[in-house]
């Protein structure tokens, strides 16, 4: 049975935190600085957290090891099981063609490449989060982006970005469930709390994608469009929240924002439409680089359509020359456009199907859980540790859920059953990386929370007294940022973020919810999401220049988080707090 001493480095919780930090510090500088390619990031970063564990922690080796294991399997399963599903639905419509017609009907909704970002990768993306999340919503929206024209470093850092109001809520409300669950406090309680925290997040994320794409000019010239989106969104998921449902937040969200958006277009077009230019690059994989172009403004005409959509993720793109081409005079049958929605219609609907009582159980009923062979373990405080208990609910699973609606796809957009298949095992070459690097993330986080790592950290950092409001989404921002999921950080500090709130006489609600809040926004620097993102957009390799270009943006979200927060903690803004 191992116990896990938290300031077993001379006794002191601070040389011990200082310690524990190692292989954060690893993984971030091999991938930041060095620009190490994310799996090796990622692997050299597990291995330090073992060296950790059984040097400074004194682990047992074989618990280390099988701590690593079990993480592995988790990034597996349930983590890559769904990204892997969905990016294959994803590959059959590329294959069949629907993808271009997709991409035709989001371009026909706007002429200017600035709005269909924020429709594609803020609005379509929160969809994809709320039904699926763990990764879906950047390596689709990523590749739809290149489909219209946007380089495939930009599309990325936009899919990236834009991935970080919804989260909170994202796969059905599974990290808010999960903080009740650890937390022991009411679900809707702490729905109600993280709903008065991100909607105000969602109101800034779609002028900060207009902003990568186009700067300031871009930001002035959609001003409408970008509040509209970014405020109907934001009053919906807090309405959703806190009245309606915690399970459909980001749904009625994500409608509520595109349709709003839809609807202003109808009266109001910025003056200037935007397109990148061409040569657009799509990555010159022998070399590594891909080439830089010059944004500009068509005044007066439509925006060309670019990208590629003749071939699945990372096999690269045609022109956006070559598109236009190939779209002039192109008409859609009101057929062709509905079998291009209706993989995600199907989506849609499995997903609430899932949801409904009677099928829910029965969905539930075949699930299974098992101990973790050679894993004995205590927390901190002399507890049983739930950590070695693997839950493997494979009917449930939203990845089997994602399974099922490729396989009632197939007949509907008439792909061939060998093609489907085919197309099955190229999005397994195509993640190789990914896969590695989402594998040997968890394995590091689950050996860092096994071995005491991470409530070390944690416990220094709840050390700060009442600053520790400021430090409360810091704390959940790390826990995204090294799991890569926002359910996973809720799992590993939430409790963390209860104790500390009754020892510095903070509300325990608002501690709770800022874990989730400060999570969603490390996201975008997690090594599994920029390997998704990476690979999707064909930058295998590139992940560390990615880092670099998403980090600021974590940072500037994060530190307004983290003073909301603390004024929340506050008389100032107290009365937000349910």
């Amino acid at each position: 049975m191992y116990r896990p001493v938290l300031d077993s480095v001379a006794g002191s919780i601070f040389l011990t935190a200082l310690v524990a930090m190692l292989p954060l510090v690893t993984l971030f500088v091999l991938l930041g600085v060095l620009r190490i390619s994310a799996w090796k990031a990622a692997l050299a970063s597990l291995v330090v957290s073992i060296l950790v564990a059984i040097v400074a922690y004194t682990m047992p080796v074989g618990q280390a090891l099988m701590a690593g294991a079990e993480g592995a399997a988790f990034g597996f399963f349930p983590i890559l099981w769904i990204v892997i599903n969905a990016i294959w639905l994803y590959n059959m419509t590329v294959v069949t063609g629907h993808f271009d017609v997709l991409r035709r009907s989001f371009a026909r909704v706007s002429d200017d490449q600035r709005i269909q970002a924020v429709i594609i990768a803020f609005c379509f993306g929160a969809l994809l989060e709320a039904l699926a999340g763990f990764g879906t919503p950047v390596a689709i929206t990523s590749v739809m982006l290149i489909a219209l024209g946007f380089r495939p470093m930009k599309a990325a850092v936009v899919a990236l970005v834009a991935n970080t109001a919804p989260v909170a809520f994202g796969a059905l409300a599974v990290p808010i469930t999960t903080l009740a669950t650890v937390t022991g406090l009411p679900e809707h309680t702490l729905s109600q709390m993280v709903g008065r925290q991100t909607p105000l997040l969602g109101v800034f994320v779609p002028m900060a994608l207009v902003f990568i794409i186009d700067k300031g000019r871009g930001v002035r010239a959609t001003l409408p469009a970008t509040l509209v989106c970014g405020i109907s969104f934001a009053l919906a998921q807090f309405a959703t929240s806190n009245y309606l449902s915690t399970q459909l937040t980001d749904i009625v969200a994500a409608l509520v924002g595109a349709v709003s958006v839809v609807l202003l277009l109808r009266v109001w077009r910025p003056a200037a439409s935007y397109a990148e230019t061409e040569e657009m690059a799509t990555e010159a994989h022998v070399s590594g680089r891909y080439a830089r172009t010059e944004d500009r403004l068509i005044s007066g005409t439509p925006a060309a359509h670019a990208g590629g959509s003749d071939h699945p993720i990372g096999a690269g793109t045609g022109t956006a020359q070559e598109l236009a081409e190939r779209d002039r005079g192109h008409v859609d049958t009101k057929a062709d456009v509905w079998r291009a929605y209706a993989p995600y219609l199907v989506i849609i609907a499995i997903f609430s199907l899932s949801q409904l009582p009677g099928i829910k159980d029965a969905l539930a009923a075949p699930g299974t859980q098992f101990k973790w062979p050679g894993l004995d373990l205590q927390t901190a405080s002399g507890k049983p540790s739930t950590l070695p208990t693997f839950k493997f609910g494979w009917l449930n699973a939203a990845g089997t859920l994602m399974l099922i609606a490729g396989l009632v796809t197939i007949p509907i957009i008439g792909i061939s059953l060998a093609k489907a298949f085919r197309a099955y095992l190229d999005t397994y070459r195509q993640l190789a990386a990914a896969i590695v690097t989402v594998m040997a993330v968890l394995g590091l986080a689950y050996v860092m929370n096994a071995s005491g790592q991470t409530a070390t950290l944690g416990t220094w950092m709840a050390g700060a007294g009442a600053i520790f409001a400021v430090i409360s989404p810091i704390l959940g921002w790390l826990g995204v940022a090294v799991t890569g999921s926002d359910t996973s950080s809720n799992s590993l500090f939430g409790a963390l973020q209860v104790s500390a709130a009754a020892k510095t006489g903070l509300d325990p609600v608002l501690m709770a919810a800022a874990n989730s809040s400060g999570g969603v926004l490390g996201k975008m620097i997690s090594p599994q999401n920029l390997a998704i993102a990476a690979a999707a957009v064909g930058l295998s390799g590139r992940e560390g220049d990615i880092f670099r270009k998403v980090l600021g943006w974590s940072i500037g979200f994060l530190v307004f988080m983290c003073v909301l927060v603390y004024l929340q903690s506050t008389p100032v803004l107290s009365w937000m707090v349910p």
